[in-house]
């Protein structure tokens, strides 16, 4: 009914409005050189009417002429852009699938049809990865790189090569270049730490590492450092992360010493024996005193800080033997069996007393504790909890599966026959050879 009433007043509006026209009196005269026209003015008004409206539909041809090229590269880009997005569904569905040459074919088409975007160069690269075309790879990795947008993919891949090929100095550099381009990115957090790790910066390897990890980069990080000042700040914070590493007590011994703090460096090595006494730490407050008996007295000292732990008692059994006290040696040899401890290097141990309590010579005793030492359990020693492997020393990372901070002093696996419960065997007491 609207509609009906709307169309009522504009027939009316139009038809009031020829009617003005058709009463409009006089005429319209035009002159054109020799030529004269002349009209009635409401058929000249009708006339300028119909003129407008062709100017005007001319005007609107001439648009769309004009126009025409235009809307035919629009055209012509709205279907490269299809084209070119079904091309990059297909490639990511070939890497997906491990088709390289897939991937290739249809990553060449996408750059194509869509230009060297991002996500082109991106897949061209990884298709070209996956086809083992390393150097044509890099390339693309290298142009994505100096994308405005793509910078920071450009050099994750470049960085994924360099790591690959082992050239650790490359990827640590271009680490640096990624985290400039995207600071504060978590990515590829174990690769970043290796490139350092490998490269020797190992304070850069501290920033990335685990809370787990952190105590042994600290360590390694202080023995690495130049400066005394800052070595001095990172084994204190390997110590804070973990007291009863050796390795954190004995960078901050270290690094005490190297300044002229020999009191400040022992009572480090004597806090560390209180946690957990390790031969590396004896080692160390022991260097410095040359004489035997000196040592066996500085010994005594140390052990006193932890003196029923075994280390305790085989520091003072090792210095007294050294220092011509096999008695004493052996007295600390017998707590250590009465505390039930079986390992390889206590046997052997005996065996030295046995042959200092002997004068030097081979003894019945001796070989008794050789023998036992041939299926003694196996000393404590440097054993990686990630892979179960082990090492002759402590280190940072595991020589074996290249886990960092998973090296732990631990004792050796009883052997077969003493699964079941060790045997009580008496120390072979000293004989005096006939």
């Amino acid at each position: 009914m609207r509609r009906v009433f709307l169309f009522l007043i504009a027939s009316a509006v139009v038809l009031a409005i020829a009617f003005g026209l058709a009463s409009l009196p006089g005429t319209v005269s035009a002159e054109f050189g020799t030529v004269s026209l002349s009209m009635r003015t409401p058929l000249a008004a009708l006339a300028l009417i119909l003129l407008v409206l062709l100017a005007y539909v001319l005007l609107r041809l001439a648009g769309v002429l004009f126009r025409l090229p235009r809307r035919w590269r629009h055209w012509r880009s709205r279907g490269d852009r299809a084209r070119g997005d079904r091309a990059v569904s297909r490639a990511l569905l070939a890497l997906a699938a491990g088709e390289g040459r897939g991937a290739e074919r249809e990553a060449a088409t996408a750059r194509r049809l869509l230009g060297d975007s991002p996500q082109t160069l991106l897949l061209a690269a990884e298709a070209a990865r996956l086809a083992e075309r390393s150097d044509e790879a890099e390339a693309i990795f290298r142009l994505l790189a100096e994308h405005k947008e793509g910078a920071f993919l450009g050099l994750r891949g470049l960085f994924r090569q360099a790591a690959a090929r082992g050239d650790w100095e490359e990827a640590a550099r271009l680490a640096r270049r990624a985290e400039a381009a995207h600071p504060g990115g978590t990515w590829l957090r174990s690769d970043r730490q290796r490139a350092a790790i490998e490269s020797g910066d190992w304070r850069a390897a501290l920033a990335l590492a685990e809370p787990s990890s952190r105590p042994a980069l600290a360590a390694a990080a202080a023995d690495a450092e130049k400066s005394p000042k800052a070595a001095l700040k990172l084994a204190r914070e390997a110590v804070a992360a973990d007291p009863a590493l050796p390795a954190a007590s004995l960078a901050l011994a270290r690094r005490l010493r190297e300044l002229g703090w020999e009191r400040r460096a022992m009572a480090a090595i004597e806090k560390a024996w209180e946690r957990a006494p390790h031969p590396s730490l004896a080692e160390f407050a022991l260097a410095p005193v040359t004489d035997k008996l000196a040592r066996a007295t500085a010994a005594q000292r140390l052990a006193a800080h932890n003196p029923e732990h075994p280390e305790s008692r085989f520091l003072l059994a090792r210095t007294a033997l050294d220092a011509g006290l096999p008695g004493e040696a052996r007295r600390h040899a017998e707590a250590l069996r009465a505390a039930g401890i079986g390992w390889r290097r206590l046997w052997l141990l005996i065996a030295e007393i046995a042959r200092a309590e002997a004068g030097g010579k081979e003894s019945p005793a001796e070989r008794d504790a050789l023998r036992e030492a041939a299926a003694a359990e196996p000393d404590p020693g440097w054993r990686c909890s990630e892979c179960g492997g082990e090492s002759p020393s402590w280190q940072p990372l595991c020589p074996h599966c290249g886990a960092a901070g998973r090296l732990a002093w631990e004792a050796g696996p009883r052997p077969a026959a003493l699964v079941a419960g060790p045997r009580q065997r008496a120390l072979p007491a000293a004989q005096t050879p006939r």
